[in-house]
């Protein structure tokens, strides 16, 4: 189905759930209801965002990536995109509501993943607004931009919205919410409003003042020594991530502005060894790239609608395609020494860290099209083109399609292998002509598969 109309429903076979049944398959916020052959999606989110609106700045472009922890069949990240913010869902796999695969079967971002005793794959100063309960509060900290926003929607903020009989669960809320404005307190966090059933603060902009009252407030240590940008099986810091001095490495722009500005790690020098210059030409590139790819995709038409770029750099593909009805899940090798992934969510993009010798956080048929840079040379001495291949295979959807970038030799090898899924490929020049030394092998699944001579 194309895009928009799979935001409000999928087809039930498309996805790994228990026998069909007329009554919901999901509880509240998010009532999925089966009609047919289909799932519905209410929007039965819109009250409660529009609320927010009223606590947050969600329109003008101060927000722009949001992380919504136990998201549902993300009704929360759908309702966003009215806003223009993109967010990234993650819940739990579950197979009887498998709710991030209706997520992506809507053609809306997520991925399966929870708060834990490691630290989620996404890198320091992620997110503009984070939404949560209030566990793990120093990788919630970590993960928002410098005035980012935390919001608590659940008790025991709910407290005195949904306990007005005061019964025995409701006598200890009041004690409990106390002890969490506590622990804010102690993150140097700042209590931006509290309306009804949702509760907002804000993170500082830099820890000047937390440093100076970090006694006081009998505040975490700060991180000494710590990569807070490392988070492929990082354990939970059980510190408090320090801010750079000034505003943490520059303010990000407003949206859609800070999509093409220089981003702050850069302009700033905190990435090592990536030039400004070194990165308005990668924007270039891509930009004449994904021109090129236009003459085998059609990218208008709402067809394709879940994108991953495997190898995403800084993040040039994904800026790119922005001017189409898709998004762009941005992958980090997890394995490279440039981690760009920082870069990639200070342009408001989003993106997660990944180690393709292993399974990706999806289910299987989630992904309309993947494009792959360079990705299997960067494999080809671990664990090689089969196990690629067969892992691209299982995410990819039926008809979806493909795009693999590499050196000659290695593009041959990967057609092999793609003939042997009964995927329908070509190779192809790149967008300079015969004498690129990388070739183009594309993959389009909606065609069929050739006969082979018996």
């Amino acid at each position: 189905m194309a895009w928009p109309a799979r935001r409000d429903r999928a087809w039930y076979a498309n996805v790994e759930l228990p026998p069909l049944a007329p009554a919901k398959l999901a509880g509240p916020p998010d009532p999925v209801r089966a009609r047919g052959d289909w799932l519905v999606f209410p929007k039965g989110v819109g009250t409660y965002v529009e609320q927010l609106a009223g606590m947050v700045p969600l329109r003008g472009g101060e927000v722009r990536t949001a992380l919504d922890v136990g998201c549902g069949v993300a009704s929360f990240g759908d309702y966003l995109l009215n806003y223009g913010i993109l967010t990234m869902s993650i819940d739990r796999r579950n197979r009887h509501k498998a709710q991030v695969q209706l997520a992506l079967e809507r053609g809306l971002p997520a991925m399966i993943g929870a708060l834990g005793v490691r630290r989620l794959p996404y890198p320091t100063r992620s997110f503009d607004m984070l939404i949560s309960d209030e566990l793990y509060m120093l990788e919630i900290d970590r993960l928002l931009r410098p005035g980012g926003y935390w919001v608590l929607a659940m008790p025991p903020i709910s407290w005195k919205t949904q306990y007005d009989d005061l019964n025995r669960t409701a006598k200890g809320m009041p004690g409990e919410q106390l002890a969490l404005e506590e622990i804010v307190k102690k993150l140097c966090w700042s209590k931006v409003s509290e309306n009804g059933t949702i509760a907002v603060w804000r993170k500082p902009i830099n820890h000047i003042q937390c440093e100076q009252d970090a006694k006081l407030l009998r505040s975490p240590p700060f991180c000494t020594g710590d990569d807070a940008d490392s988070a492929w099986y990082v354990n939970t810091s059980m510190c408090l991530t320090r801010l750079p001095r000034d505003i943490a490495g520059g303010a990000v722009e407003k949206w859609p502005e800070r999509l093409t500005a220089i981003p702050p790690r850069i302009a700033s020098g905190e990435t090592k060894g990536m030039p400004i210059q070194t990165y308005k030409l990668d924007s270039l590139d891509w930009k004449k790239r994904v021109d090129f790819y236009r003459t085998y995709l059609n990218l208008s038409d709402g067809s394709y609608r879940n994108v991953m770029d495997m190898n995403a750099g800084f993040g040039g593909f994904a800026a790119a395609m922005s001017e189409y009805p898709v998004w762009v899940m941005n992958v980090v090798p997890a394995n490279l020494t440039d981690n760009t992934l920082g870069i990639i969510y200070e342009r408001g993009l989003i993106g997660t860290y990944m180690d393709w010798c292993e399974s990706f956080s999806t289910y299987p048929r989630t992904y309309d099209v993947l494009h792959a840079n360079g990705v299997f040379s960067l494999y080809m001495d671990t664990c090689g083109i089969p196990y690629i291949m067969l892992e691209m295979d299982r995410i990819l959807r039926p008809g979806g399609a493909a795009i693999i970038r590499d050196a000659p030799d290695v593009v041959h090898k990967v057609k092999d292998a793609a003939d042997r899924l009964h995927w329908h490929s070509e190779i192809v020049d790149t967008e300079n002509g015969g004498l690129d030394p990388e070739k183009l092998l594309i993959v389009d699944n909606s065609l069929p598969f050739p006969d082979h001579p018996a």
